[in-house]
C-alpha cells in the first residue's frame, strides 16, 4: 500500500511541475503583452470547463479541467479582413485558437471566418490601438517567444539544481571492485576464476574494494583518469602506489600486466590499419574498476549541459516522422519502445511513480525527479519553437515574414502593404491540431500498452 501511495506521489508530482510550467509559460506571454499595452482578457491554465477563475482589472485568471495546456487572450491577433472592420480576440493556446463560434461560410473560408470570429465579445471603442497585431513585428516576437523563454529559464534552475546542488555521478578514486583473476578475451563469458587464471595486478598488489588511491610515484591522483592513464602506459612496470583504507596511509607496489587494446578515435569509432584491420596497441592492465560518486559541479557547466539537451530533443522533434512509426510498431507489434524516443505525460507520470516508489535514497530520487522536470521544460521550449501554427514559433514566423515584407516594400518605395493576415493560416493550424492529438493519442496508448522501461 506504501508502495501505491509513493507510486502516486510520483505522478502528482509531475503534474504539478507540469501545471506549474505550463502556467510560466503563459507568464512569459502575458507580462510582455500587458508591458506593450495590448489587451488580455484571459489568462486561463488547462482546457475545457471553467472549475475556477477571478476577474482582476481587464483579464480573467483562471484554472480549467483539462491541465495540459493554457492560453491567453488578447485582442486582435488576427487582423481584420476588411479595413476599418473591427478585430477580435484570440488566444495563445492550441484549441482555443481554431475552435471558436459558428461563421455562415463553410469550408477553408469558413475557418478563416472562425478565426475572425475569435471569442465574442466585441472590441469596446477606441481600443483598437491595443490589439495584438498592431504592435510592431519584434514586440509580437518578444511576446511569443516570452513562453519558451520562461521554459528555458526553469530548464536552467532544474538542471542547476541537479548538477550543483546534487552532483553528477563520476569514476571517483575510490576503487568499486578488485578482480581476484585476469580473464583473456575468449573466456569473456566466464565470471568465476580458475586455477589456470593468473591473479590480477590489484589483488597481487593487496588492492581491496574501497581504498582510495592518493598518489602513483609520488605524484597526487586527483581523479580516475590520471590513476588509468598512469597504469595504461605503465605495462611491467612496478608502481609505488599510496592508498587510504580505514582511515590509515598505506603503500603498496603495483605492476600492472600487459594487455593488447584496439585503438579507438575521440568519437569512440575503432582506427584501420592500411590493410583495413583494428589497430592495436600495448597498454597497461590491473584488473580494478572505480566506484561512482556524485561531483557536484559549478554553475558554468548547467549552460552546455542545457544545450546539449536541446540539441537532443530538436534531433527527436525533428526525427518525429521516423519516431511515431516507431512507437506505432511498438504498440501493436513485437518490438520494444525506444528509451530514447518521445513519451506523453502518461508516460512521464508512470516514469516518476516507479522512481519514486524504488528503494533509492530520497536525495536520489529528488535529483531523478528534478532531471525529468528539466528534461519537461526543454521539450517544452524546443516544441514551441516549431514554426507551425498554433505554436508559438508558427506566430514568430509569421511576425518575420511581415517584418521582411515591410522592409522590402521601405526599401522599393512602395506603399506599406500592412500586416501579414496570418488568419489565412487557420486551416493549416486546424490539420496541425488534429495531427498533434493523434500524436498524442498514439503516444498515450503506447505507453499503457507497453511503456518504455528503465527498470527492467
Amino acid at each position: 500500500m506504501f508502495d501505491v501511495l509513493l507510486y502516486v506521489l510520483g505522478i502528482l508530482i509531475i503534474l504539478v511541475g507540469l501545471a506549474v510550467s505550463i502556467g510560466l509559460h503563459e507568464i512569459g506571454h502575458l507580462v510582455p503583452a500587458k508591458l506593450f499595452g495590448v489587451k488580455v482578457t484571459q489568462y486561463m491554465i488547462g482546457f475545457g470547463r471553467t472549475i475556477w477563475s477571478r476577474r482582476k482589472g481587464e483579464t480573467e485568471y483562471g484554472v480549467k479541467m483539462i491541465p495540459l495546456g493554457g492560453y491567453i487572450s488578447m485582442i486582435g491577433m488576427f487582423p481584420p479582413s476588411k479595413p476599418g472592420e473591427a478585430p477580435r480576440e484570440s488566444t495563445t493556446g492550441f484549441l482555443n485558437s481554431v475552435v471558436q463560434e459558428g461563421a455562415p461560410r463553410r469550408g477553408v473560408a469558413g475557418m478563416v471566418d472562425e478565426a475572425r470570429l475569435a471569442s465574442a465579445e466585441t472590441i469596446e471603442v477606441g481600443e483598437d490601438s491595443r490589439t495584438f497585431y498592431r504592435l510592431p513585428s519584434w514586440k509580437r516576437i518578444i511576446i511569443m517567444l516570452g513562453g519558451p523563454f520562461m521554459n528555458l529559464v526553469l530548464a536552467f534552475v532544474f538542471f542547476a539544481i541537479v548538477l550543483c546542488g546534487f552532483g553528477v555521478p563520476q569514476n571517483s578514486t575510490t576503487l568499486g571492485s578488485v578482480n581476484e583473476c585476469l580473464k583473456s578475451a575468449s573466456q569473456s563469458g566466464e565470471t568465476a576464476c580458475s586455477a589456470n587464471d593468473p591473479e590480477a595486478p590489484a589483488a597481487a598488489a593487496g588492492l581491496r574494494p574501497g581504498d582510495k588511491i592518493l598518489s602513483i610515484d609520488g605524484t597526487a591522483v586527483r581523479d580516475w583518469n590520471a590513476f588509468r592513464d598512469t597504469v595504461s602506459a605503465s605495462p611491467g612496470r612496478t608502481l609505488s602506489i599510496e592508498i587510504q583504507r580505514d582511515g590509515e596511509t598505506k603503500q603498496l607496489s603495483l605492476t600492472p600486466v600487459t594487455n593488447t587494446r584496439v585503438v579507438t578515435d575521440a568519437n569512440g569509432q575503432t582506427v584501420k590499419n592500411s590493410d583495413g584491420s583494428a589497430k592495436t596497441e600495448q597498454v597497461g592492465m590491473v584488473g580494478a574498476t572505480p566506484a561512482s560518486e556524485l561531483v557536484q559541479q559549478p554553475i558554468t557547466e548547467v549552460p552546455g549541459f542545457v544545450g546539449d539537451n536541446v540539441v537532443r530533443v530538436a534531433g527527436v522533434v525533428v526525427g518525429l516522422p521516423q519516431r511515431m512509426v516507431d512507437v506505432w510498431n511498438a504498440a501493436f507489434g513485437p518490438e520494444q519502445r525506444d528509451p530514447n524516443g518521445p513519451m506523453s505525460v502518461v508516460g512521464v507520470g508512470r516514469l516518476a511513480g516507479e522512481i519514486v516508489s524504488t528503494d533509492a535514497p530520497v536525495a536520489a530520487k529528488a535529483q531523478v525527479m528534478f532531471g525529468l522536470l528539466g528534461s519537461l521544460n526543454v521539450a517544452l521550449f524546443v516544441f514551441n519553437l516549431v514554426p507551425l501554427m498554433p505554436l508559438d514559433g508558427g506566430h514568430v514566423a509569421g511576425a518575420i515574414y511581415e517584418a521582411i515584407k515591410r522592409g522590402i516594400a521601405r526599401l522599393r518605395r512602395k506603399p506599406d502593404p500592412g500586416p501579414v493576415d496570418t488568419a489565412k493560416m487557420v486551416p493549416i493550424t486546424f490539420g496541425v491540431v488534429i495531427v498533434l492529438g493523434a500524436m498524442t493519442v498514439l503516444l498515450v496508448y503506447a505507453d499503457l500498452v507497453k511503456p518504455i522501461s528503465f527498470f527492467g
